[in-house]
């Protein structure tokens, strides 16, 4: 796949078949993120590779906890606030969603449940954490998430599809405890990895993006 046609065709999969993902192909996928740049060559991202009986302990886990309303705790705190126009087009992105799956606005039932798929990883057969030591700091955090991207290209580039998840964040002591994870690694963010389902409803929605001329100054 050319680079370019991988950056613009990337898109978050929702819905993965059981075709298992090879411990070849993920070490392909993370050796070709490695290259990614670091503040320093500091090289701060740290994976955890969760297949077969773990990961089916794992969602089975985090999805009792979210199923039982119990809060979560990010690491990595979401934003009180945004600017109207960013705002908006979180809540534009959101309705989009639920439309994509045809579930009403007041269908509380369904919208539980598409939350709840968070937690089962999308039929993902692996699933991706991100660590960084807590003593790092903004550089480091900007550091993984240019690695992140390199991993969901790197996947897309082998004809996989992945989804980067806040939510799988939410409960860090029970993922850093279930993966034997030491306290002092902070539980950047989840991702579902495996072959797109190109049946699932949700994998026909595409997000929009602005303009350029909307966010660039040229001088």
């Amino acid at each position: 796949m050319e680079l370019f046609e991988g950056i613009e065709s990337r898109s978050s999969v929702r819905g993965f078949i059981s075709k298992p993902v090879s411990q070849e192909t993920i070490r392909k996928i993370l050796n070709a993120a490695n290259r990614s740049p670091s503040f320093k060559n500091s090289q701060p991202w740290e994976v955890a590779v969760v297949t077969g009986a773990k990961q089916a302990e794992l969602s089975k886990i985090v999805y009792d906890l979210a199923a039982s309303g119990v809060a979560g705790h990010s690491e990595m705190p979401y934003p009180k606030s945004y600017p109207d126009a960013i705002e908006e087009r979180t809540k534009i992105h959101g309705a989009k969603r639920f439309e994509a799956l045809g579930i009403g606005r007041d269908d509380a039932a369904l919208r539980e449940e598409m939350r709840l798929a968070n937690f089962k990883f999308f039929n993902a057969p692996c699933t991706l954490f991100f660590f960084m030591d807590k003593s790092l700091g903004e550089w480091s955090t900007m550091d993984i998430g240019i690695f992140i991207q390199s991993v969901a290209l790197a996947a897309h580039g082998l004809g996989l599809g992945t989804c980067m998840q806040a939510s799988l964040a939410n409960y860090p002591d029970a993922i850093r405890g279930c993966l034997n994870i030491p306290d002092s690694k902070k539980l950047m963010v989840g991702m579902s990895l495996g072959y797109p389902d190109e049946k699932a409803p949700l994998n026909s929605y595409h997000s929009a993006r602005e303009s350029i001329d909307t966010f660039t100054r040229w001088y």
